[in-house]
């Protein structure tokens, strides 16, 4: 079966191309504020934060190609871990 062109789809994709390192920062602020908002308890601010960033990284699909997954992924962690800490020495 033959691909029928989608001119909207075409455009979008290209759109997106042109934009791609743009968005992968944009993305990075996401996670970062929405960590941020979920270490202080600031809600639904992790959601506000977080749909947009996972839409994007749906958009760019960084899971199989990009090498800076990992440097996002140690910082998300760290954050997290500081979370951790900042619950267990405030409730403890």
């Amino acid at each position: 079966m033959l691909r029928r062109s989608d001119p909207f789809a075409d455009r979008l994709v290209i759109w997106l191309a042109a934009r791609e390192q743009a968005f992968k920062w944009f993305a990075l602020i996401l996670g970062i504020a929405s960590t941020v908002a979920i270490v202080q308890n600031w809600h639904p601010w992790p959601m506000v934060f977080g749909l947009p960033f996972c839409v994007i990284w749906i958009f760019y699909a960084w899971l199989h190609t990009e090498r800076q997954l990992k440097y996002v992924n140690l910082l998300f962690t760290a954050l997290y871990v500081y979370g951790l800490i900042r619950w267990v020495l405030l409730e403890g």
